[in-house]
């Protein structure tokens, strides 16, 4: 095969794991295509990528990255289906939200060995938590791909039967997290903080927990810690208690899980 990566759809997402790859595959062993020629060419002139058309890259790539969107899925695989076919141990790599492995042997009409990718968007940064599941790959198969996709941040697997809920969390939480870090930074600078430092100072605060949560676990303990009795931190969370930020941030992450079964009728 020419190349090892091939991606079809460079828009945010595929962009950043596309970027991701390039950190650890040599940019003439990958493809990229993209109706936006400017996603591509910013990614050839970075990353000495190759661009081709989406056919080419079909029957030419080892693994076949689909960065399209649900909806075209099935349009996209239709258009190189013969193509796919005479590309002999070929690998799909899926990150369409709601797509099942199977759905998408369906669509491309062949039971090929696919890898069901759910990413975030702090990938962009090597940051990223990337779920996924695999159909029929090898050991071996898996192993490159997770050579390939370690600088995206940190990946799990897990039964596919999980990946909508985990998806709810990990691919909406970043979003649900920069409204926290908004509301940290709102309350600080009512309190007279130059916005600029409240800003950084709730991110900074934000990754120094995270990295706490990684590292020793059991948030209910970590936030007890910070607490003292008659203290300061303690007037906060009873504040957040008081107006159950606990089952409100829930309801974010079932909202978006149920939203996601929605789509997948």
């Amino acid at each position: 095969m020419q190349y090892l990566f091939g991606f079809i759809g460079c828009g945010n997402m595929g962009g950043a794991l596309a970027s991701a790859v390039a950190k650890t595959v040599d940019g003439n062993k990958i493809a990229v295509c993209d109706y936006d020629e400017k996603k591509t060419n910013a990614l050839k002139e970075k990353f000495g990528v190759c661009v081709e058309q989406i056919k080419t890259l079909a029957k030419s790539c080892k693994f076949v990255v689909l960065g399209v969107k649900p909806q075209m899925m099935q349009e996209t695989l239709a258009s190189v289906k013969a193509e796919l076919s005479e590309n002999a141990g070929v690998v799909l790599i899926s990150m369409a939200a709601g797509l099942s492995m199977n759905a998408i042997r369906i669509f491309a009409g062949k039971e090929y060995p696919i890898i069901r990718l759910m990413p975030n968007t702090p990938c962009a940064v090597g940051a990223g938590m990337v779920l996924y599941s695999t159909l029929g790959v090898s050991e071996a198969d898996e192993q490159v791909f997770l050579n390939a996709f370690k600088k995206a941040g940190r990946l799990d697997k897990l039964d596919e039967e999980y990946i909508d809920a985990a998806g709810a969390l990990s691919g909406c939480g970043p979003a649900f997290s920069y409204m926290f870090a908004k509301s940290l930074a709102d309350g600080a600078v009512a309190c007279g903080l130059p916005e600029e430092k409240a800003a950084l100072y709730a991110a900074q605060t934000l990754l120094g927990a995270a990295e706490m949560l990684l590292a020793y676990g059991d948030p209910e303990t970590l936030k007890n810690n910070v607490c003292s009795p008659n203290g300061t931190t303690i007037e906060g969370v009873q504040s957040l208690e008081r107006d159950n930020f606990r089952e409100i941030t829930a309801k974010s992450v079932k909202e978006a899980y149920r939203r996601t079964l929605e789509l997948k009728k």
